[in-house]
């Protein structure tokens, strides 16, 4: 069995946090451009997501990668597996 057979078939996205006040979760939220259904103009949808983040690492402004887990509570079935880009410093 090879390495790419191992691992399981999750849905991924990437999404900026917007959210870590929590303990050990954090809120994404993830933008995905899609044509209107009458107008044809590309436009932009979002959807928070809320994720795991076992060791509170992440925090508001960050670029991460999240997938999908077994759910955790009523809200969190999804889980950050690695931080894309560190928030800039304003």
């Amino acid at each position: 069995m090879s390495e790419a057979q191992a691992t399981k078939n999750t849905r991924t996205l990437i999404g900026r946090v917007v959210s870590d006040k929590r303990s050990k979760t954090v809120t994404v939220l993830v933008e995905r451009r899609a044509a209107h259904e009458l107008y044809g103009k590309i436009v932009a949808r979002t959807r928070k997501y809320h994720a795991h983040d076992e060791k509170d690492e992440y925090g508001n402004g960050d670029l991460v990668e999240i997938s999908e887990t077994r759910p955790i509570s009523k809200t969190k079935a999804w889980a950050v597996t690695r931080l894309v880009e560190k928030a800039k410093l304003v």
